[in-house]
């Protein structure tokens, strides 16, 4: 009898490749990646590991159909990022939302699919009353009201929220700074000092022992349900010293205005910086809208990578 297939979307990136290893290390599915180019390095390092790879194109929902011919299994992610950088926030949620809602709809052309894994976030607009808004969530939220109004795919459905990488310290407005004349390195961000992150730490390490966890408890996750993807959780000012202790460096948290962030980092600081800001006024409610299931009640089998050893185990020679 052959093994159930597990589609993975974003195979060669952090969240993908996470759960690419883990479903390699269990063993129990036929692994198949989804990339745009088959014949990439990168593609061609997890056809030697013995995935299946496989070329689609998330803006054309007919080679997803086929892409996911056969699969029990779906792990589904997009990116916000790439089109954001290319041409802003508009563009981007567009883009996004389009290719999230092509990924819902191939899914829920293929007959032999059982659990539909999607990586989203909190509806932060519906949290705040509509004072925030995020754009790198509205898409995904867009997707997440497409899921739950098809009701064959919602019951085939786990969301999962993936919360803060601790490698987002190598973004530039996450990047610390020297300020020369103090000999310190500055956290600058348009929230206060005890603004709670929560954190997924090492996503490359930490994604797919949680993804797995989830598809093998399915009485807990199907229908719909919502996992919160985290390790766990610091405030930004204990995170800017994890990251003194990681590098040997004096650090300070210095809170400043979302104008000021983004004039610092135009474009890329209000994106981030309106996070920030929702996080350090909602707190740990920044994280909620849904009931949801954390790694413990699934039962996640091996070590996490905490966020405290993920940071101590980057190589910072690019940024210091």
């Amino acid at each position: 009898m052959s093994q159930p297939i597990a589609v993975i979307i974003g195979a060669t990136g952090g969240q993908g490749g996470s759960v690419v290893d883990s479903f390699l290390k269990d063993g129990r599915y036929q692994v198949r990646a989804v990339t745009r180019n088959v014949n990439s390095a990168n593609a061609q390092a997890l056809h030697k590991r013995g995935v299946e790879v496989v070329t689609a194109d998330l803006n054309d929902q007919a080679s997803l159909i086929q892409a996911f011919k056969g699969a029990t299994l779906i792990f589904a992610v997009t990116d916000f990022f790439e089109p954001f950088a290319a041409k802003g926030p508009e563009y981007a949620i567009q883009v996004e939302a389009a290719q999230g809602i092509s990924l819902a709809k191939a899914a829920a052309a293929t007959p032999t699919l059982k659990h539909y894994i999607w990586s989203t976030l909190p509806n932060g607009k519906k949290i705040s009353g509509g004072k925030y808004i995020i754009p790198h969530f509205e898409a995904k939220n867009q997707i997440d009201a497409y899921i739950k109004s098809d009701p064959a795919l919602l019951a085939k459905t786990t969301f999962v929220w993936v919360t803060f990488f601790a490698s987002n310290l190598f973004f530039p407005m996450f990047t610390p700074n020297l300020i020369k004349s103090s000999g310190k390195y500055v956290w600058l961000q348009p929230a206060p000092a005890d603004t709670p992150i929560l954190s997924v730490g090492d996503q490359k390490k930490n994604v797919g022992p949680i993804i797995l966890a989830v598809a093998n408890k399915p009485e807990l996750t199907l229908n719909g349900k919502f996992v919160l993807a985290t390790v766990d959780e610091s405030t930004a000012a204990e995170f800017l010293s994890t990251w003194g202790r990681a590098t040997g460096k004096q650090t300070e948290y210095a809170q400043i205005s979302l104008e000021e962030y983004n004039r610092l980092w135009p474009m890329w600081g209000q994106e981030m910086g309106i996070m920030m800001e929702f996080w350090g006024e909602y707190k740990n409610k920044s994280w909620s809208g849904e009931d949801f299931i954390r790694k413990e009640d699934l039962g996640v089998v091996g070590k996490l990578v905490t966020t405290e050893e993920a940071v101590a185990s980057f190589d910072y020679s690019s940024v210091l």
